[in-house]
């Protein structure tokens, strides 16, 4: 499998309950609103589609996004944690695809050329059908797995990042060892977000989207 048609499910329905009364998603970084950045850079790795989950200051996130080519999904349900939200993403998709990757709308660091070297793991990946990447054996964002197993997925039987489902399976799962720490870094505090800021700087286009 040489090229991998692939569709993103980006979880932009969360909390942001440790940013101490914040909005995470709607917090400036290198000038345009977080959320905006994360989502334009997947755009631009040229997925099948992009499908936006959103559920907290639901109307806020939609707005941010304006102009940008994603559909969006609510999840009435997203108090519920995490999983809803994937089942909802990956139940509203519509496009055929290979693989499905599960975005989180909070991984600021990473560029177009980042989700792109994610797909070329998976397609040259010597086995398995879940692709987990990790930095220094730390798991990171976002994991990849095979269009196959989102009825399961949507029905809440199976996790894909789950660690249960990582331990149990380790034939169906690959681990995609990174040089960088980018897939590992989101934004859940105060200090993340001061982190964050510092490493990209001034407000300028990320490189590769």
């Amino acid at each position: 499998m040489n090229t991998v048609r692939f569709s993103a499910v980006v979880l932009a329905a969360g909390l942001s309950t440790r940013m101490e009364g914040r909005h995470k998603l709607l917090l400036p970084v290198g000038g345009e609103p977080a959320v905006r950045r994360v989502v334009r850079a997947i755009v631009a790795a040229q997925p099948q589609e992009v499908v936006v989950v959103t559920g907290f200051n639901g109307r806020a996130v939609f707005e941010a996004l304006d102009g940008l080519d994603v559909r969006f999904q609510s999840n009435p349900r997203y108090q519920e944690g995490q999983m809803t939200s994937v089942a909802a993403g990956v139940a509203a998709l519509q496009a055929p695809c290979d693989a499905v990757m599960i975005c989180l709308a909070d991984q600021v660091l990473l560029a177009a050329a980042d989700y792109r070297e994610l797909i070329g793991a998976y397609a040259s990946m010597p086995r398995g059908s879940i692709l987990v990447p990790t930095f220094k054996g730390a798991r990171g964002n976002p994991v990849l797995f095979a269009a196959s197993y989102a009825p399961e997925v949507v029905s809440g039987h199976v996790n894909p990042g789950c660690r249960k489902l990582i331990a149990e399976h380790g034939d169906e799962v690959f681990l995609h060892a990174a040089a960088h720490d980018r897939f590992c870094v989101d934004m859940d505090t105060p200090a993340d977000y001061s982190s964050i800021v510092a490493r990209v700087g001034p407000a300028t286009a990320p490189p590769g989207g």
